[in-house]
């Protein structure tokens, strides 16, 4: 065998290492960008009500493994977030009005929009909203 061919076959050992070096950083960066794009933050939306009336929703957010706290604030009333879960993008809690009425939430994330899904089921009415993180 000449050097020549000695030195082509190592050069394409080479380049096969490198370009599968590249591949997996750019699958660890993709894969770490999924991991950062969580469901913790600040969240706000509008719901609209049986009697047509707007009303605007906030959530702060707050994900620990598969456990999801934080509170939820609307016409000037803050309340904790109860009995949260989370599941893949999945999600559940429920939160207790100022009059003492529990109020389960059941929700969709959608990283790639950074937008959230939800339903709220109050006293037997269902309502759907889209949240967008509040930056």
């Amino acid at each position: 065998m000449s050097a020549n061919s000695i030195i082509h076959t190592k050069l394409k050992i080479m380049s096969k290492k490198l370009f599968t070096t590249a591949a997996l950083v750019c699958c660890f960066m993709i894969c770490l960008a999924a991991v950062v794009a969580d469901l913790s933050g600040k969240w706000t939306g509008v719901v609209k009500t049986p009697d047509g009336q707007d009303v605007t929703l906030t959530y702060t957010i707050k994900v620990d493994g598969d456990k999801l706290t934080g509170s939820g604030e609307s016409n000037g009333n803050t309340v904790a977030i109860d009995e949260g879960k989370i599941k893949g993008n999945d999600f559940t809690f429920k939160i207790t009005n100022t009059e003492g009425i529990v109020i389960p939430h059941t929700g969709k994330f959608y990283p790639e929009a950074d937008s959230v899904g939800m339903d709220i089921d109050y006293n037997g009415t269902k309502m759907h909203t889209t949240l967008k993180r509040d930056k």
